[in-house]
């Protein structure tokens, strides 16, 4: 499990063709890839299973806690990004709900566009 930020202090100021916005990068595909959006509610839970592809999971609001192997949960929070490779076990929970992208596909490569979260 690798954690990724992608809020606007990680973005780029964007000008060209007269434009005034931060632009984060997040990935580039070569493959086939599946995007969709996951809304978790309250005490919304995403159970413990095994990747079938790479996964890279954008939290878009709210905060939750995820988790691979390992027992111990991680706090997630809007601006994290967290990238399961395939066949990684994980989980994720929520005591008050949170909101995320989620993009699967066979080559993901998150580090090629975002920071490593500090």
């Amino acid at each position: 499990m690798e954690f990724y930020q992608f809020n606007k202090d990680k973005g780029k100021k964007i000008s060209k063709f007269n434009s005034d916005f931060i632009m984060s990068r997040i990935i580039q595909t070569e493959k086939e890839t599946h995007i969709g959006c996951m809304h978790l509610g309250k005490n919304g839970i995403i159970g413990y299973h095994q990747a079938v592809v790479p996964q890279l999971f954008l939290i878009m609001s709210g905060e939750g806690y995820v988790r691979s192997e390992k027992e111990e949960y991680l706090k997630v929070q809007t601006g994290d990004a967290v990238f399961w490779d395939k066949d990684e076990w994980h989980e994720t929970k929520t005591n008050d709900g949170l909101t995320a992208i989620v993009i699967e596909g066979e080559k993901l490569s998150p580090s090629s566009y975002m920071p490593l979260k500090e």
